[in-house]
């Protein structure tokens, strides 16, 4: 059992986004799970990182399956005796198509993960991280979230038309808020990494995943004083 280090869990951490999360956070001293749904993937990416020196280790972890999840939960309980931290940031991406042209179905697919997802984890994993002295949960959400930045002509979110991944990390956003208010003690916030290179867009963002990731770290680093249900991004708070 571990008991002296800050222990944390990152989702969908095979790649990219939150393999860099993993990278940063391990990079302070902490045990972290790196979870994945892809074992061959994420076994390849955990023992990399753990070349590099850091303490990580894979946990095979599908969002969208209560088995799955339930199964990562109790692997990690045997493990450590505490959560610090939860990132959740496992996500995907939708086609490209017209509001118009989506169906219900389009959007379920896209939930499973986005929206369901975060919430199964979480709750798999409450029971360890109300053992932690300053639980912290970190939501992986985006720009494209804001109604406020949608409303806006100035803004770039204005004319990305994403009704299935926007409205899903808008719901994402309030399911952290939610969790804020309802967990005394706990410091539970949205973070919009910006816009990094990654297989979900093609690599074709203009933030590099490092600098994507301060966001992710400082939420997920916060000391007893910092904030609760809040959206924030690597320059402050971002507008619901």
């Amino acid at each position: 059992m571990t008991d002296t280090k800050t222990v944390a869990l990152v989702t969908g951490a095979n790649k990219g986004l939150g393999r860099e999360t993993v990278r940063h956070l391990a990079g302070k001293g902490w045990q972290v799970f790196l979870a994945a749904r892809d074992r061959e993937r994420g076994v390849h990416a955990a023992g990399t990182l753990a070349g590099e020196g850091l303490d990580i280790e894979f946990v095979e972890l599908d969002v969208t399956s209560d088995e799955s999840v339930a199964a990562a939960a109790k692997a990690v309980s045997e493990r450590v005796d505490h959560l610090d931290v939860l990132v959740n940031n496992a996500g995907v991406g939708g086609p490209l198509l017209d509001p118009a042209d989506m169906d219900a179905d389009m959007l379920r697919v896209l939930y499973e993960t986005n929206v369901f997802g975060p919430v199964r984890v979480t709750h798999a994993l409450l029971p360890l991280l109300r053992k932690s002295e300053q639980p912290r949960i970190v939501m992986v959400s985006s720009a494209l979230a804001s109604l406020t930045h949608a409303g806006d002509p100035t803004r770039p979110e204005h004319g990305f038309l994403s009704l299935d991944y926007a409205s899903s990390k808008t719901a994402l956003n309030m399911i952290a808020s939610q969790y804020a208010r309802a967990l005394p003690g706990f410091k539970v916030n949205a973070a919009d990494p910006g816009n990094p290179a990654t297989d979900m867009n093609h690599h074709t963002g203009i933030h590099t995943v490092a600098e994507a990731v301060d966001v992710i770290s400082r939420l997920a680093t916060l000391d007893p004083d910092g904030p609760t249900g809040g959206f924030f991004d690597r320059n402050g708070p971002v507008p619901w």
